[in-house]
């Protein structure tokens, strides 16, 4: 990887939408040299793919919480029926296993408290493996989804 790789990513973070022709113009490379760059990048994993991105609120999820997870054992097969659970709940929108206690972070969202409590009670705190859920709510957003830096 080198820098102007480092440049097509990050013009592609900023707008993924651009067409090949204007992301060359962007980095002051020629077209086929930039699109063979893109297809490498692709083929490499660094581009893992393309999305929109799009806001929760526009689409009735205007609440938001962070779910702190303690298992109780966390025995390979524990570990594993929980991340397993825990991504066929379709509003944990990120799971991340973490070092140290609590064992994992979610970060949910839905419609409001009441469907949170509810999510909460019947899926959440059913998880396999849980021995202590801990929450709190996201009051608002100061950076999210920031471009990796070059």
């Amino acid at each position: 990887m080198d820098a102007m790789d480092r440049k097509i990513l990050a013009e592609l973070q900023q707008d993924g939408r651009l067409t090949v022709t204007e992301l060359a113009a962007r980095v002051q490379l020629s077209v086929s040299p930039c699109h063979r760059r893109v297809r490498d990048l692709e083929r490499s994993g660094a581009i893992r793919g393309y999305r929109a991105v799009v806001d929760p609120a526009a689409i009735g999820l205007n609440f938001e919480a962070l779910v702190f997870a303690t298992l109780r054992w966390q025995a390979p097969d524990t570990v594993a029926e929980f991340e397993e659970a825990v991504a066929a709940v379709p509003h944990v929108m990120q799971a991340e296993r973490l070092f140290g206690e609590p064992d994992y972070l979610l970060r949910v969202a839905t419609a409001d408290l009441e469907a949170f409590q509810q999510l909460y009670d019947q899926q959440l705190a059913r998880l396999p493996g849980v021995q202590r859920l801990t929450s709190t709510l996201v009051m608002k957003h100061v950076v999210n989804n920031r471009p990796l830096p070059e």
